[in-house]
């Protein structure tokens, strides 16, 4: 099913960009309440919205958008699929991500944890039955959901204790994070199954390497070692790695370098480089997997125009290569000068232009 797949980027130096549930609302009105995830008919309606305007104002994508049976929105980020499997409260908010709220289970509750039957279960029963409608009504589906990451998950599951837990409890930590990816990798095998993707959800920059990656989300890895990384999360990584390839990490932290010998042993084709990393240092680490150098939304919000353009062509210069490299910047909050965003299709275009 790839070939219905719409690739937003076809540049020689590949740019993608997302903005936070809170743009699209100020500045077009779409909520992110329960239905935008869970109404077929208002999530078609609101990708034709949110491309129709992306073009309009940036020229991304296509003139004339038309309806398709989308199952997971490609125009933002944050999933809460896996954590809700597993039991975890998720609140919606008009102008925000879904929201998981921190569950702090005791000892005993982790350990009674199991891999969810995701047939029978929300939101992954109700989901499922969507993307069954929308295959009767158009003949396939696109789309996929953000599973998030097994660090991630299990620390809105066990809450902080989980890093006293990773020092002193080690059944724990082995039994949580084995149901977390056994979960990841259940939802993520179906979905590809059905629309051909499984990770356009986590960063639509795959689709300018190869739509088919997952990417597991590894936003908190930076709070913790390199040496409890590999103790405790690498094996399960590479499980995934196995299990889903071709293999992506995100990372959006700021010291990828200190993590990218441990990723390289998962063999990814794709990883994010959080801003503020050691770039260079990432991509001797990484010199096969497509490096996706990750903007700062916070510094854009504030920036000048030529100071984004500047950013953005200091970070492929640091890469040190044209090939298996593209910009991105993720979750732009409203106020984020137009000017700004198109900077950083322009220092793309300058760079590629260069070489």
């Amino acid at each position: 099913m790839t070939d219905r797949v719409e690739t937003q980027n076809t540049a020689a130096i590949p740019v993608e960009v997302i903005f936070n549930p809170n743009w699209w609302y100020r500045n077009y009105g779409i909520s992110f309440d329960e239905p935008f995830y869970f109404d077929r008919h208002r999530r078609i309606a609101n990708d034709v919205a949110m491309r129709r305007a992306l073009y309009k104002r940036f020229g991304i994508g296509g003139p004339d958008p038309q309806p398709r049976p989308i199952v997971g929105s490609q125009q933002v980020a944050g999933g809460f699929a896996v954590p809700a499997l597993l039991g975890i409260e998720i609140r919606f908010s008009p102008s925000d991500a879904p929201w998981p709220v921190a569950a702090d289970l005791s000892r005993e509750r982790a350990l009674a944890l199991r891999v969810p039957d995701i047939r029978a279960t929300w939101p992954m029963d109700r989901l499922i039955a969507d993307m069954d409608a929308l295959e009767k009504d158009f003949g396939y589906v696109v789309g996929d959901f953000n599973t998030d990451g097994v660090l991630n998950t299990a620390l809105q599951l066990r809450g902080q204790q989980l890093y006293f837990d990773m020092l002193e409890d080690e059944e724990l930590v082995r039994h949580l994070f084995g149901v977390i990816a056994q979960t990841q990798i259940a939802v993520a095998e179906y979905v590809r199954m059905r629309t051909g993707t499984a990770s356009v959800a986590v960063n639509r920059s795959i689709l300018n390497v190869d739509p088919r990656i997952y990417v597991n989300s590894n936003c908190s890895v930076q709070m913790i070692s390199p040496a409890l990384y590999r103790k405790h999360l690498l094996p399960w990584e590479c499980r995934l790695a196995r299990s889903l390839a071709p293999f992506g990490i995100h990372h959006c932290g700021h010291n990828l370098q200190r993590f990218a010998p441990a990723y390289a042993e998962a063999g990814p084709v794709f990883c994010d480089v959080g801003w503020g990393s050691d770039v260079a240092g990432a991509a001797a680490a990484l010199p096969d997997a497509f490096l996706n150098l990750r903007l700062n939304p916070v510094r854009l919000l504030r920036a000048t125009a030529e100071e984004a353009r500047s950013d953005a062509l200091g970070l492929l210069r640091a890469a040190g290569r044209r090939t298996r490299v593209g910009l991105c910047c993720i979750n732009m909050d409203y106020g984020t000068p137009d000017e700004n965003v198109r900077a950083i299709f322009e220092a793309a275009r300058e760079f590629a232009a260069a070489g």
